[in-house]
């Protein structure tokens, strides 16, 4: 995730996108929690990278209150929102601005990047799936959820143009859903679903499962051996 995106003027209203423009929202942290916890004890370690706005730390500290978290983020102003977000569970969440080579060593009892990776360029991607395998226990999950979608035409179009269409208002003005579909065909990051999986084993991941689909997003779930 990059500061371009998620400057101040993002990060004031960030609490409202994505209960809008992830279908699921809510039960997306829902599935994320309970499949952490099927690996991690009750008195965890979690390593949140894009932590950012704090939502899914908030979702995960409450579901979870033995649990610690390291909380990673470019954006000081997405960390700003973070620490207002989960001031109630503050003693137990540790947030570091930087990107995944910021982060401790660990090692950790799980992971996630929820909304992250699409933001994360191609070159990148590789190496910080990798970044996070060291850092894990054997046996340790990693959850991830982006956009994720086919790239070949007209799939792709058609993708985008739900993926703008699901968030929409219903009197939106139709100049500014161009625009919006423009800057997701070129300032994210988008992968093929089985690029994705196959990036993943790449780092050294293994037991690759789809856990959520909503429109245009995917989670996988996979596993440090």
């Amino acid at each position: 995730m990059t500061n371009t995106f998620f400057q101040k003027e993002h990060a004031a209203s960030y609490a409202e996108r994505p209960p809008r423009q992830v279908p699921g929202f809510d039960s997306l942290h829902r599935m994320v929690s309970m499949l952490l916890a099927e690996r991690a004890p009750g008195a965890g370690r979690i390593l949140v990278l894009g932590a950012g706005g704090g939502l899914e730390l908030k979702a995960l500290a409450e579901a979870h209150p033995g649990w610690a978290f390291d909380g990673i983020d470019p954006s000081p102003d997405m960390l700003r929102l973070a620490r207002q977000t989960v001031a109630g569970h503050a003693a137990r969440i540790r947030l570091v601005e930087g990107y995944i080579d910021s982060a401790p060593d660990g090692p950790y009892d799980g992971a996630t990047a929820l909304l992250t990776f699409h933001f994360i360029p191609r070159e990148q991607r590789l190496a910080t799936l990798a970044h996070i395998h060291h850092r894990l226990k054997p046996g340790a999950a990693l959850l991830l959820a982006h956009i994720s979608f086919p790239q070949t035409e007209p799939e792709r179009s058609q993708w985008i143009a739900r993926h703008v269409g699901y968030a929409a208002a219903p009197d939106a003005d139709p100049a500014q859903l161009r625009q919006a579909r423009e800057a997701i065909a070129t300032r994210l990051t988008i992968l093929a679903p089985e690029e994705e999986e196959d990036m993943l084993r790449q780092a050294g991941f293994m037991d690759v499962s789809l856990f959520y689909a909503g429109l245009g997003f995917r989670g996988w779930v996979a596993y440090k051996p």
